[in-house]
C-alpha cells in the first residue's frame, strides 16, 4: 500500500475517501461556494494538495453526474496531476465551464480521480502494420 501526504485546506472540507465498495476512484469536493452563470469560467478549489509517491500521477475526471447536477464540464476535459506538484501551495482545481447558471455548495462532490503509475519509457518501430484491419475510424457502426 502507497502513502500519500496530504494537506487540507481547512477543516471545513471534507476528508478523502472510498465510497465503500463501489469504486476505486475517490471523489474530490467544491472547497468553496461557487456561482456561474452561463458562459463563465472558473478554477474550482477542491481543497486539497498532495505529494504523490514518485513514479505515479492522479487523473481528474468530472463524476458521472457532475453535468446532469450542474451544468459544467471540464475544460481540460482530464486533469493530470504528477508527483512534482507537491508544494504546500500547489492546490488542487477543477477548470470548468458552466453551459447553464448554476450553484455549487462547498463540499458537494463535484470531481473524482485515481492514482497510476507513468507510462512505461516505451520506443517507436516504424513500419507498415501486420493486424487485422478494422476498417477505419468509425467503422462498429452505431447499433
Amino acid at each position: 500500500m502507497e502513502t500519500i501526504r496530504i494537506q487540507y485546506l481547512n477543516d471545513e472540507i471534507e476528508r478523502l475517501r472510498y465510497i465503500d465498495g463501489k469504486s476505486d476512484w475517490i471523489d474530490l469536493r467544491a472547497a468553496e461556494d461557487v456561482e456561474l452563470k452561463a458562459g463563465e469560467f472558473k478554477l474550482i478549489h477542491l481543497g486539497i494538495a498532495m505529494q504523490l509517491p514518485e513514479g505515479y500521477e492522479a487523473h481528474i475526471v468530472p463524476r458521472s453526474s457532475t453535468f446532469k447536477n450542474f451544468g459544467i464540464i471540464q475544460t481540460n476535459h482530464m486533469g493530470v496531476i504528477d508527483e512534482s506538484y507537491c508544494g504546500p501551495n500547489d492546490w488542487w482545481r477543477m477548470p470548468v465551464y458552466a453551459i447553464r447558471d448554476t450553484k455549487i455548495q462547498k463540499n458537494e462532490r463535484i470531481c473524482q480521480f485515481r492514482i497510476m503509475k507513468h507510462q512505461p519509457v516505451i520506443q517507436f518501430v516504424e513500419g507498415a502494420l501486420d493486424g487485422s484491419d478494422r476498417g477505419g475510424f468509425g467503422s462498429t457502426g452505431t447499433k
